[in-house]
């Protein structure tokens, strides 16, 4: 009887635990997701959370397909000087950023105004390292809105005024494991950074992209 009071007591902890750090980010996230471009602030700089272009069963992701859509018709409506691509580009076979850069040229996104990080390992790496590496105080972060939400309080967190827009959903169907985790990805995030104090994995040196200076230069 003890070890099932004990089991029912840690569940009701960890619901709570859930609970309380997801309204946490809806919180700090509130009215800083946009879904249309004109509603943006004249933010210079964007930031794309970055993803596979496949899945491991072959097919096109949608996730990483609504991203670039988005990202071109954003840079086709608004005067953007950079656009961050970050993902992960743990080896040599896995490149996320340069997929990324190749499908924004494709959109007709000049390549002068693109730049790769390539070590957006997670979120949080992706959103400080926008701050500490490229020197950016002020982004519109790319993502669908349960992405975006997590991102901007990392955002929020790191002193970065930072606002969101809004790629297209995906339908719940498509991939339903990552609802379920994006609720751990949240307690995660408010650990790392209100616990922790979780910084990227890798920093390097600085490369502003204030003024648009990068001439293709990637990091």
């Amino acid at each position: 009887m003890k070890i099932l009071v004990f089991f029912i007591g840690v569940l009701l902890l960890v619901i709570v635990q859930i609970m309380f750090c997801n309204k946490l980010i809806l919180e700090t996230s509130k009215n800083k997701v946009f879904f249309q471009i004109d509603e943006l602030p004249k933010y210079k700089t964007v930031l794309v959370l970055g993803t596979s272009k496949y899945l491991r069963n072959g097919r096109e992701n949608l996730y990483f397909k609504y991203r670039i859509d988005k990202t071109i018709e954003l840079f086709k409506s608004c005067e953007i000087n950079t656009v961050i691509v970050s993902g992960d580009n743990g080896s040599s076979s896995y490149d996320e950023p340069t997929q990324m850069k190749l499908d924004l040229i494709k959109g007709g996104v000049p390549p002068s105004k693109i730049v790769c990080d390539y070590a957006g390992f997670r979120t949080l790496d992706s959103v400080v390292r926008a701050k500490l590496v490229f020197e950016c105080d002020e982004i519109i972060i790319i993502s669908q809105k349960f992405h975006l939400e997590r991102a901007l309080y990392l955002a929020k967190r790191n002193n970065i005024n930072a606002v969101g827009l809004k790629a297209k959903d995906v339908p719940h169907w498509y991939n339903k494991k990552v609802n379920y985790r994006e609720r751990l990805a949240r307690v995660k995030a408010v650990c790392d950074v209100c616990f922790f104090n979780k910084k990227p994995k890798f920093l390097g040196e600085v490369i502003s992209v204030k003024e648009n200076e990068v001439n293709g230069l990637e990091m």
